[in-house]
């Protein structure tokens, strides 16, 4: 068994951590489970036949930005603060976010909380397949809910637009990090999504998310972490932009560059879900 990494609530935590505090009065555990449509799994479904107690599950693709054509984009903070409120999470709750995968799109909630200015969130290291796999308690039962007040404060600077990171690349000052799988970045694979170019954007670095996590969907320690960025030619002196197919495993990097102390990092949330649509925007193929 992978050994259980540091506990940092702010960050990530393990199931340890999260049965030890799990009828703490001011804890709130979101199952963020979401799925690719190739994947052919209901998140909603699995949540309601089980989940770790109390949790509530938070919609991804619902609490989004839906004025957008763009797929799950950063919820305006109003509607963050109404679909969170009603779910009974707000101010001076520690929350935990899982998912059904292991680490996949837990982490999108963390940054996205993150992004409104709440900074007690923390990913369970391993998600639900790990706490199942220990003998863990679950239950079917929707939680009690209890209003509680919230506010949130945006913090701009840890999201980027197509703009921004189009100047970014042209300048080269940041590093941005494409989460995609090898094949997608290189633009030997066709893009999931119709319509979409293949390739990367022009200087991007490829770190497919696997790469930072353990064969049981674990995070790697930072030591290992660091060591993933460096053979990637990633300069951690520099600014970072993470980047993926729409926004979802780029928070896995993410969460991986906050875990070996990088804070100087925000998130394309239109990735190639954009970048891929824009004929003016230039396109690189190859390693």
């Amino acid at each position: 068994m992978t050994p259980s990494p540091q506990d940092d609530p702010r960050t990530l935590v393990s199931t340890d951590w999260l049965a030890k505090h799990l009828r703490d009065p001011d804890l709130r555990v979101l199952d963020a489970s979401w799925y690719l449509p190739a994947q052919a799994r209901d998140a909603k479904a699995e949540y309601a036949a089980a989940h770790i107690p109390g949790a509530r599950f938070f919609d991804i693709d619902e609490i989004s930005d839906q004025r957008s054509s763009l797929p799950h984009m950063a919820p305006p903070p109003e509607k963050f603060i109404s679909r969170l409120r009603a779910m009974g999470v707000g101010d001076g709750h520690q929350v935990v976010v899982y998912d059904g995968s292991g680490l996949f799109s837990a982490a999108r909630v963390w940054w996205t909380f993150r992004l409104m200015g709440k900074t007690d969130v923390a990913v369970l290291d391993g998600g639900f397949p790990k706490w199942q796999a220990e003998g863990r308690e679950i239950e079917d039962m929707p939680p009690v809910i209890r209003d509680r007040h919230m506010t949130v404060s945006r913090q701009n600077h840890l999201v980027k637009d197509v703009t921004q990171v189009a100047h970014a690349a042209k300048l080269g000052e940041a590093e941005i990090l494409d989460a995609r799988a090898a094949a997608r970045f290189r633009g030997e694979a066709p893009e999931p999504r119709p319509g979409l170019r293949s390739g990367h954007i022009p200087g991007a670095k490829n770190i497919p998310f696997a790469e930072v996590l353990n064969p049981d969907g674990t995070m790697k320690p930072p030591a290992a972490l660091k060591a993933v960025f460096e053979a990637a030619g990633v300069d951690l002196k520099k600014p970072a932009i993470t980047s993926c197919g729409s926004g979802v495993t780029a928070a896995i990097l993410s969460l991986a560059l906050e875990r070996v102390g990088h804070r100087n990092h925000a998130l394309y949330d239109g990735s190639w879900a954009e970048w891929g649509m824009y004929d003016d925007l230039r396109v690189a193929t190859g390693a």
